[in-house]
């Protein structure tokens, strides 16, 4: 089986940091609505991660919640003291995460060298026995347990918040 690199290099790092994982193949999904046809017997929670930006764009958000819940932008805006929160570009998805729009991932974190990307996550996850996101491509999804999560979270580096969404 041949991985595209962006997925390779996701499994390198789940293997040096010793975290089991399980990988399921689909056609390419681009939202939330299109994955949940190919999640029928993949357990454990199923994740929306939203990239954000801050209205000056000095400062970049990975929002990782439960795919059932609603992210309310504006209550995270008080909660952060953002003055607006907006969608980042997928140019700027790209530049801090190495991301394609549709693919957006923690994973995407393993690129984001100087560790400018604040982490979100629903605290609900952590409650989660497994956690389903995509590795850095939108053709198949990962699940690892919830503790192993938080573990690749603090390898990262990045700075994590976890909120109730």
């Amino acid at each position: 089986m041949s991985l595209h690199p962006a997925e390779a290099k996701v499994f390198e790092v789940l293997d040096v940091l010793g975290i089991a994982y399980t990988r399921h193949e689909h056609p390419p999904v681009f939202t939330v609505e299109q994955a949940e046809r190919h999640w029928t017997g993949i357990q454990g929670a199923h994740c929306k991660n939203l990239f954000l930006r801050n209205k000056k764009g000095n400062r970049h958000y990975l929002v990782i919640l439960l795919s059932s819940k609603q992210a309310d932008l504006r209550g995270l805006n008080e909660k952060l003291s953002e003055d607006r929160l907006s969608f980042g570009s997928p140019e700027r998805l790209q530049k801090y995460l190495g991301l394609e729009p549709g693919s957006v991932s923690p994973f995407g974190l393993i690129n984001d060298r100087d560790k400018e990307v604040i982490v979100i996550v629903d605290q609900d996850l952590k409650q989660a026995g497994c956690v389903n996101f995509h590795p850095n491509v939108n053709t198949a999804t990962v699940g690892i347990g919830a503790a192993d999560f938080e573990r690749y979270l603090a390898w990262t580096g990045n700075p994590v918040h976890y909120f109730q969404f």
